[in-house]
């Protein structure tokens, strides 16, 4: 009696420890939340966010979304979206990005973007363990730098690929400069980088895409400016060093094997100091040219597609631009299924 009270009492401290792994988000709606405690860095203290909707029943196939820079999850209508269509969500707060910014940590930075492998890691394995075992992945912006570079550093060693696709939402492949900053200036802030990383070079930026986004402003949308900030957070040497190498990783070609998707708007605009509407209707960060370039060449598997009057994330675009970057979305996602089942 004794043994089975012994017992019990173990699997049920078990199963709150469990489930105390999650809490509720700051989203609402059934969102929840879990810190995963990482090695600490040079900054000390080091977590990453692992954030999801509650599990569908027996879909096994699920979405990890990876924000881009100054950025963080809170667009809840893609994840309402993808378990809309079978998918359980999962979004990843990236180490010293929204949820996971601690005191001691400057924001967004890092000296090589592998940092983050790790964070990514971590996520794919507990939605493994979760019951998934159909994981494609999707990132945003400098996301979509990270996650290429990740997979293709997994392909040099010979590992095997942790995902089923990989869905990029404008990446970051390419800085959006004119030739001298592109080919003299960042490659020497880039070597600078690597003696003293800690050297700021560049201050705050405008607040155009912010206005773009904001409801206070000209966009449709809310979020928390601590975390993704109005006009931007100063940029270290070691930054710029960390993305110069991760694009020159990849520019020459990539060998990722899996389905790829490459989304951007079907148009760039230049960002001055006053207001455009034209903001609203085009990718005022990147240049869309070099996305689709860059892009094709990531692995032999890849399908662009132009969004018409997108804007760089083109989830937050107006609507006839946003649902057709679902449909998009969706129905690339229903046919790669269906391809890789049918290749089981």
């Amino acid at each position: 009696m004794k043994q089975k009270f012994i017992f019990t009492l173990a699997c049920c401290l078990l199963s709150i420890s469990l489930f105390a792994q999650y809490v509720p988000d700051i989203l609402g709606d059934n969102y929840l939340q879990r810190t995963i405690n990482m090695p600490d860095d040079y900054e000390g203290e080091v977590v990453c966010t692992l954030i999801k909707k509650p599990e569908l029943d027996n879909t096994g196939k699920a979405i990890l979304y990876i924000h881009g820079y100054n950025d963080y999850f809170f667009q809840k209508q893609l994840g309402d979206s993808a378990n809309a269509h079978d998918y359980n969500f999962y979004a990843l707060d990236l180490r010293k990005y929204g949820r996971s910014i601690r005191p001691n940590q400057d924001p967004f930075y890092c000296k090589s973007l592998n940092e983050y492998f790790a964070d990514i890691d971590t996520a794919l394995a507990l939605i493994r363990s979760e019951g998934n075992d159909t994981i494609f992945l999707m990132a945003h912006s400098t996301g979509g730098l990270i996650t290429p570079y990740y997979l293709n550093e997994k392909e040099k060693k010979s590992e095997p690929l942790p995902v089923d696709g990989l869905i990029l939402n404008s990446p970051f492949l390419n800085w959006n400069f004119g030739w001298g900053m592109q080919h003299l200036v960042m490659p020497a802030v880039s070597v600078t980088g690597k003696f003293f990383p800690d050297l700021t070079v560049q201050g705050k930026g405008d607040s155009s895409y912010s206005q773009s986004l904001l409801k206070q402003y000209h966009g449709q949308w809310e979020y928390d400016t601590n975390w993704k900030m109005f006009d931007g957070h100063p940029k270290k040497a070691g930054w710029i060093r960390a993305i110069q190498e991760a694009q020159q990783s990849i520019q020459p070609g990539a060998n990722i094997n899996c389905p790829i998707l490459v989304l951007s708007s079907n148009q760039s605009f230049p960002e001055t100091a006053e207001w455009n509407d034209q903001y609203l209707k085009a990718d005022i960060v990147l240049n869309v040219d070099d996305i689709q370039k860059y892009g094709a060449l990531l692995g032999n598997q890849v399908t662009r597609h132009q969004i018409t009057d997108g804007i760089h994330d083109l989830i937050l675009s107006e609507k006839p631009a946003r649902d057709e970057a679902y449909q998009t979305i969706f129905e690339w996602l229903k046919k790669t299924t269906m391809q890789n089942n049918s290749a089981d």
